[in-house]
């Protein structure tokens, strides 16, 4: 069964989430995981897509949208909608809803975002799971100040 993670921080603002995300990303990658990250847009997969090339200055994490010809030699993916790599064990879901497929995936990472919309949410997809029998794990963060 999918493990299922919440992380959560008080009220940050999209720049705060978007550096949880990759974060998060990085973790996995560092522990020999393969991950896809499912934005809710385009726009905002081109900039998780474009802060991943700096928001570290001493490490890179490899990583491709899904429309990139890199997307399958790279660890890190990064799409919106429906789109899903077949090699990640590891989905962040950044997106309002339930994705249809989150359960061929090792683990599930959610966040609650950055908005009331977001929040409003990321509390009814914490139901949906609960009420199908996942177990679920809260991470409340501490959320960093500025940025």
């Amino acid at each position: 069964m999918t493990r299922i993670d919440f992380y959560v921080m008080d009220n940050p603002n999209a720049s705060q989430l978007e550096r949880l995300v990759c974060r998060l990303a990085e973790k996995a990658w560092s522990e020999g995981h393969v991950v896809h990250i499912r934005c809710d847009s385009d726009r905002s997969a081109s900039s998780i897509d474009n802060l991943m090339w700096t928001y570290k200055e001493t490490s890179f994490l490899p990583h491709a949208k899904t429309d990139s010809a890199d997307a399958a030699t790279v660890p890190v993916t990064i799409g919106h909608g429906n789109e899903t790599p077949t090699t990640a064990d590891i989905l962040i879901n950044l997106g309002h809803d339930v994705p249809d497929y989150f359960s061929r995936f090792e683990r599930l990472m959610e966040t609650t975002g950055s908005d009331q919309a977001a929040r409003v949410a990321a509390r009814e997809r914490y139901r949906y799971y609960q009420q199908r029998g996942y177990t679920l794990k809260t991470h409340k963060l501490e959320s960093p100040h500025g940025r």
